[in-house]
């Protein structure tokens, strides 16, 4: 994987009314040309991945070419920060998908786009395997950093709140802000504690008001912590505590993705 760098921001043009999110067009700023080959900066990685959907190429396989050679760490669009790798390790592929997907329009059918973005599921059924073939090793290792190290970690954090909420409810006592003793349980920290203790090491904003791409870094700063400090067995136990969460989150969002996008809002309404 070429280097990242942070890259200059770009104002596209507003998306007509009622245009999805996964498919709305932006224009670029600037006119540059496809690539066929080697890194792509963000101008010329958008560029590369409409001249593919234009000459009536799959749109997938064309997406993961353009993922496999991106370079660019982060990207500001119209206001709206794009950071696709976290703390330097971590890949989020997904962020980098919504963003190439934006200016795709109707090359792309707005249901395999949204079957991608919100349950990760391949148009083609493309196994990981083949997946790792296309984006290249080491964009799938930092990707298999984000999964272990963001995505574990958050469903981690999400045991943890339950197990909390479900003590408060066998007491008759309501913890109203068990997603944060989530933490303590977990790390041995309080979060405010934990908070300090990665604005310092990193320097990175830690307060209370956080973004997504903010909170993610704290949540991979977290992992590292935990697996630094914990007692092996116990980190062991606290992973496959997660990765069985995971299992079950996945076998219901497979079941969601086969469905239409007006079934799964059925589903969701009926709970």
């Amino acid at each position: 994987m070429a280097s990242m760098r942070p890259s200059k921001s770009t104002k596209p043009e507003a998306a007509p009314k009622g245009a999805s999110k996964a498919t709305k067009p932006r224009k670029r700023a600037t006119r540059a040309r496809a690539r066929r080959s080697g890194p792509l900066d963000a101008e010329h990685g958008v560029a590369t991945f409409l001249s593919a959907l234009k000459g009536k190429n799959d749109w997938y396989p064309a997406l993961l070419d353009v993922v496999g050679r991106w370079v660019e760490a982060e990207e500001t669009v119209d206001g709206e920060l794009y950071r696709y790798l976290i703390g330097g390790e971590a890949f989020d592929w997904l962020r980098l998908a919504e963003r190439l997907l934006e200016v795709a329009g109707d090359f792309v059918p707005v249901e395999e786009a949204e079957r991608l973005l919100l349950f990760g599921l391949a148009p083609d059924g493309s196994s990981e395997e083949e997946f790792a073939r296309m984006v290249g090793p080491e964009k799938h290792r930092a990707h298999l950093n984000f999964q272990y190290g963001i995505v574990v970690e958050e469903a981690l954090l999400l045991a943890a709140e339950s197990e909390l909420n479900k003590v408060g409810a066998l007491s008759g006592s309501s913890d109203a802000l068990a997603d944060v003793a989530a933490y303590e349980r977990v790390y041995g920290r309080p979060f405010d504690e934990l908070l300090g203790m990665y604005g310092a090491e990193t320097g990175e904003p830690a307060g209370e008001k956080m973004s997504v791409a903010e909170m993610q870094a704290f949540t991979y700063w977290c992992s590292k912590y935990r697996f630094r400090m914990g007692e092996p067995a116990r980190v062991a136990s606290d992973t496959r505590k997660a990765l069985a969460l995971l299992s079950t989150m996945e076998s219901s969002r497979a079941r969601l993705g086969g469905l239409s996008l007006d079934g799964v809002k059925e589903i969701v309404v009926k709970g």
